[in-house]
């Protein structure tokens, strides 16, 4: 078995760190004045999260909070050395965490540790977060909706105009709405970003890379909702060139038409 090679924080913009995971491009993004940080759906093998602890402990910033996006197994990790600050995610995601424990904790799968599975999606339902969970210099806004997953949840950071997009906006992923069929939800969604995508310096998509074409990467996503609609096979979208991510795209013209 190959090793994980554990993922490395980087700097986005000041303040801003991300980790890409090797596990589906999963982004673990550190918000931190410095001193404080808050964690946005860290993840994702048990190395990785070990290396995130030991990162943080270098960098000697203390976690006053973390956020789980949405509620995926894969966005609602914990670990013992992020310690023991509150966790929170929106009152449907929260409420899906609790009610759908033993599903997710199955889809993390049989090797996974169980001091670590008995952590995952340890989270209070907020609409905002309150403000000793939020580090020095940061206003951050919940764009709370209901596309890919119940409650999904992007943070708007306007100072430093970053938008943490959750499983939207990505540049390797096609729209994944919540199955079988909530494509209004998942159009909903996407109108609920616009302002923030049109003013984003930077968007960070829970999987995928991070850029700095919000509102092209919306207007992407868009086109190809309105492609799958109107039954197109084979529309021009980068994305498509990925066969798991074809396969998704039939399924959403199969919904939609």
């Amino acid at each position: 078995m190959t090793p994980v090679v554990p993922a490395q924080l980087r700097e986005v913009t000041a303040g801003v760190l991300v980790a890409t995971s090797t596990i589906m491009a999963t982004n673990t993004t550190v918000l931190t004045d410095g001193g404080s940080a808050l964690l946005v759906d860290p993840n994702w093998s048990a190395d990785e999260l070990d290396s995130l602890a030991t990162q943080l402990r270098d960098r000697e910033l203390r976690v006053i909070g973390g956020f789980a996006t949405h509620a995926h197994h894969d966005h609602l990790l914990w670990h013992p050395g992020f310690g023991t600050a509150p966790r929170w995610a929106s009152p449907r995601a929260a409420a899906v965490a609790r009610d759908e424990r033993a599903g997710l904790l199955q889809a993390l799968g049989a090797t996974f540790p169980a001091s670590l599975s008995d952590l995952m999606g340890r989270v209070e339902p907020v609409e905002h977060l309150p403000a000793s969970g939020v580090p020095d210099g940061f206003a951050i806004e919940l764009l709370i909706h209901d596309g890919h997953a119940p409650g999904h949840t992007a943070l708007w950071l306007p100072r430093q105009r970053v938008l943490i997009a959750g499983d939207m906006l990505s540049d390797t992923e096609v729209p994944l709405p919540f199955w079988p069929d909530d494509l209004p939800a998942y159009r909903h969604g996407l109108e609920r970003l616009a302002e923030a995508a049109a003013a984003a310096r930077f968007v960070i998509p829970g999987h995928g890379s991070t850029g700095t074409d919000a509102a092209g990467r919306l207007a992407a996503d868009n086109n190809l909702l309105d492609a799958a609609a109107q039954g197109v096979a084979h529309p021009a979208d980068a994305r498509l060139v990925d066969p798991t991510m074809r396969g998704y795209y039939h399924q959403l013209c199969d919904i939609s038409t």
